[in-house]
């Protein structure tokens, strides 16, 4: 026995991946099969795993099992005219989101702010979770004037997408104000809400959207994998 056995356990099942032995979504035999298959120990099959988790290849989810969760690295291109869908379907990425809750909430004052609202004035949250192909990208909150908006939340799931809702309500066209972005170690509930390894960073990112004539009409916070997204700086307006 080697201390590099963990490396075969990593590459033999990467090299499944890859070739389509094993699929995104397939759960992955048990340690203890894994390390009859390679006639190796246990921790260095758990090693191995935990390698994989780390490359964003699998998910490892407590009392389910471990899992196939690779996904495609994606190009986010961030500009004047951001739009989440422009950026991904072109990858060949089936895009979906899901609306995890909204409710009606005083404004805080760095929300108040970037809205250009009173402190205390009332904003729809609406939490939402995006995947790529089925496989967790990203999640946050959006934040919008409950006076302008009052049922944005609801639109938006109807609708399907921010750029209708916003013409649902007389927008024709928004930009991108503000953009900011940082990376940190992943806290345990983002880690487990993303099917990602806890020793994967994540990207925050913070936005500010507007009306062309510069009046901001929303804010943003939404956690990132940094496991399945590059972002790219637009140098044109987008037009």
């Amino acid at each position: 026995m080697t201390q590099k056995n963990w490396l075969t356990v990593r590459d033999a099942l990467s090299e499944d991946i890859r070739l389509g032995r094993l699929a995104t979504g397939d759960q992955l035999p048990t340690e203890a099969e894994l390390a009859d298959r390679f006639e190796i120990g246990r921790h260095s099959v758990r090693r191995g795993l935990e390698a994989l988790a780390r490359d964003g290849k699998i998910s490892i989810e407590q009392g389910r099992g471990t899992f196939v969760a690779e996904a495609p690295r994606l190009s986010y291109q961030i500009g004047r005219r951001t739009r989440l869908r422009r950026n991904l379907i072109p990858q060949g990425v089936e895009v979906t989101s899901e609306l995890l809750s909204a409710k009606r909430i005083s404004a805080p004052d760095a929300i108040a702010k970037a809205l250009l609202l009173n402190s205390g004035d009332l904003v729809i949250e609406s939490q939402r979770i995006t995947l790529a192909n089925e496989i967790p990208v990203a999640f946050g909150a959006a934040f919008h004037c409950a006076a302008r908006f009052p049922d944005f939340a609801e639109r938006r799931d109807l609708l399907g997408s921010t750029t209708e809702t916003y013409r649902s309500f007389g927008i024709e066209d928004y930009l991108r104000l503000q953009t900011s972005m940082y990376a940190r170690p992943a806290k345990v509930d983002e880690a487990r809400t993303l099917k990602q390894h806890p020793d994967v960073p994540v990207l925050v990112v913070t936005a500010v959207d507007g009306t062309p004539d510069g009046t901001p009409i929303s804010t943003s916070r939404v956690i990132w994998s940094s496991a399945r997204v590059t972002f790219t700086m637009e140098q044109s307006d987008g037009r």
